[in-house]
Order: C-alpha cells, then structure tokens, then sequence
C-alpha cells in the first residue's frame, strides 16, 4: 500500500504476536517489554529472554534515526543479538548505522489476512508485515559490568553472597557490587547467571 506509514504501535502488535507465537508454548522463555539496559539509561523495545538475550528495536516511519548509533554502542555491550525492525522508508539508511552482526527486518502495511514471515513459521499479523531482511549474528564483545548491570543490587549482592565473595559488600552501592560480580566471574558464566534472575523475577517494579 503505497504512501502509508507504519505506526510504532502496529509493529510492536504484529512483532509481538509473532514472537508469542514463537515462544508462546516455551516455559524457559520470557519476552519483555522496555527492558532497561545499562542502569537503565537505554531501553529496548522487546527482550526475548531464554537462552540468549535477545533484543529487538523499532523505527517506525514517525521516529527518527537520531538515537540509533548511540543504542547500537549501549545494546553491544549487553545482547547477544539485536534485530533492527523499521520500514522501507528506513531499512536501507539505518542497515549503514547498526553493526553488521544486527539482523533486520522491513515492516510493510499490511491487511488483515496478510501473513508475517519473520522466522521459519508464519504469523498472523494484522498491523504489519514483517520481513525479514538478514538475520542477526551472535555478539561476541559483551562488557561483564554492563552485563550485571542487568541485575538489581539485591539479586548481584545473592550470587557473590552464595560463592562467598560477599564480604565488605553488604552495605555498598549498587555500582560496587556490579563492579565486584563483574570482576569475580566469567563472561560467559555472568551471562546465563543473569538471564537465568531475569527469567525466574516474579515482579518488575520500576528501575533498579
């Protein structure tokens, strides 16, 4: 359809969709909306939680592509992969702003009955069409401190507590402990002990 822009609400509907009916039957997966990222100064759009830390940004045809290169630096330092999901209007532009380990995917006006081809099965989508442009690549340059800055203070302080590398740290700031649990652990050990706490959060209160 011609001349029609794509809204930021009818691609985070269709992308949604398609991720739930992916994932859906999965109960070792969790998708999260707004996922707060390096202390929460950035948040992406949608996390899928499993067993990767997966993120997915929107640029709808009413952003801009200000931002992009600034989330791109602070989404490399904590995901495993991103994809970029933005529209014709977009694709070709922002493709030369992300690396090239982001995956891409082109969202088109769509009608009702239009079916979304995002991974190896269809989805119902009624905003969008999802189309998947390349697929995104594994990062290999996290940062352990923006890893853990995943985690609160409560959940960071539990884990060196249980390897007994708690003391002196009961009392500390937030940004000693990260720093500590960063230092004490492995990248990858750091990393499936982080998304393991975000998938098992039984509430999400706002901020760290």
């Amino acid at each position: 359809m011609p001349g029609t822009q794509v809204r930021e609400s009818q691609i985070r509907a269709s992308l949604l969709s398609a991720l739930r009916d992916r994932h859906g039957g999965d109960p070792n997966t969790l998708i999260r909306e707004e996922l707060g990222l390096c202390a929460g100064t950035r948040r992406v759009d949608l996390a899928v939680i499993n067993g990767e830390l997966v993120g997915f940004e929107i640029k709808s045809d009413q952003d801009t592509l200000y931002r992009l290169a600034g989330q791109a630096d602070a989404y490399g330092l904590v995901l495993d992969r991103v994809t970029l999901v933005t529209t014709a209007r977009y694709i070709d532009k922002a493709a030369a702003l992300v690396p090239t380990w982001w995956g891409l995917i082109r969202a088109d006006p769509a009608e009702e009955s239009v079916k979304t081809p995002i991974g190896d099965d269809d989805a119902s989508a009624r905003e969008a069409v999802l189309t998947r442009v390349r697929p995104a690549a594994l990062n290999t340059e996290q940062d352990p401190f923006a890893v853990v800055q995943l985690l609160w203070r409560e959940e960071a302080l539990a884990i060196l507590r249980e390897r007994g590398l708690h003391r002196g740290l009961e009392r500390k700031r937030r940004w000693i402990i990260w720093q500590h649990l960063a230092e004490a652990l492995p990248l990858p050990e750091l990393r499936a002990l982080t998304r393991d706490q975000l998938r098992a959060r039984r509430t999400w209160p706002g901020g760290h």
